[in-house]
């Protein structure tokens, strides 16, 4: 696909959300190395306060496009493919601790020269922006944490994490099927999109996703699971304001369970987003872009 083709189709994006975007380009792609890791991310440009996107886990940093080129008008943003995802570099050791991910974070915050920035995340990205919270929430704008807390349904997380370990497959028509199965409430024409930057063909020719699915691994998991009761008595260190989104139709994130993680924290509140699912930034763009400005004026962020 050349880049009028990739353009076109990011428009055709804008207008199932009902977003107009002043004006339709499609970012820079740009490279750092944070420690022995290199990392892709977008570069969307604009100006103001820099927001930094991470996106859940077996999804890429095109997740966020239709909320990163409506926001550059007031704010810089900037999503980032998280280790071992999209077009950044895989862990050699099989490295996705989140401790491991706050520090690609750190990295990229310090060689983009992000003052105050404000972090944007969703599932797994939510989870890391929740622990680079605990350190650093004196020197951030604010949080937005998208369908994810410390406590979430197990069921749920199960079915979200088979789907992303989805095996080789014969085409990118062949994923499309199961994710329009997977996740009915999207358009198929987004769907198509938001697979055509998070596959890959093998040598053999067939395809599969582009994240490292080794980090599924059982002492991965159980890594992770110490990590998130470990993050959970140190909520009370977030002092940015936060907002806590949850898709209604979502069954990761309860009404009750949204409401505990913003009590936990000093200064948090939680929204309901209709009409999408635990991805809202692709399931409802718009009402996800009208929480956070509201948000964001509450707050005092400009």
């Amino acid at each position: 696909m050349n880049r009028s083709e990739e353009l076109e189709m990011f428009r055709t994006a804008l207008r199932i959300a009902d977003l107009q975007a002043g004006a339709v380009t499609l970012p820079q792609d740009r490279q750092v190395v944070v420690g022995s890791m290199r990392l892709h991310y977008l570069d969307w440009g604009g100006s103001g306060a820099p927001i930094l996107f991470l996106h859940g886990g077996g999804l890429t940093a095109h997740t966020w496009d239709c909320m990163a080129v409506m926001l550059r008008d007031r704010f810089r943003c900037i999503a980032l493919d998280q280790r071992g995802h999209g077009d950044s570099e895989w862990s050699p050791v099989i490295d996705y601790r989140i401790a491991s991910h706050v520090g690609d974070v750190e990295g990229v915050v310090d060689a983009l020269k992000l003052e105050r920035p404000i972090l944007v995340g969703q599932s797994m990205g939510g989870l890391n922006s929740i622990a680079y919270a605990t350190r650093h929430s004196g020197s951030m704008g604010a949080m937005v944490i998208v369908d994810v807390a410390t406590e979430i349904n197990p069921g749920a997380a199960d079915r979200i994490r088979d789907f992303a370990s989805t095996p080789e497959l014969d085409s990118p028509d062949a994923f499309l099927e199961r994710a329009v199965k997977f996740n009915p409430i999207r358009d198929p024409a987004v769907l198509r999109r938001s697979l055509y930057y998070n596959l890959r063909q093998s040598p053999a020719g067939r395809w599969t996703f582009k994240h490292d699915q080794r980090r599924r691994s059982d002492d991965a998991m159980r890594s992770f699971e110490a990590e998130r009761i470990k993050l959970t008595r140190e909520l009370g260190n977030i002092k940015c304001p936060t907002l806590i989104v949850r898709g209604a139709l979502s069954d990761v994130l309860t009404d009750e369970i949204a409401e505990r993680f913003a009590r936990s924290l000093p200064n948090g509140r939680w929204v309901k987003i209709e009409k999408s699912g635990h991805n809202v930034q692709g399931d409802n763009p718009r009402a996800l872009l009208e929480a956070m400005h509201s948000f964001f004026r509450e707050a005092g962020i400009n």
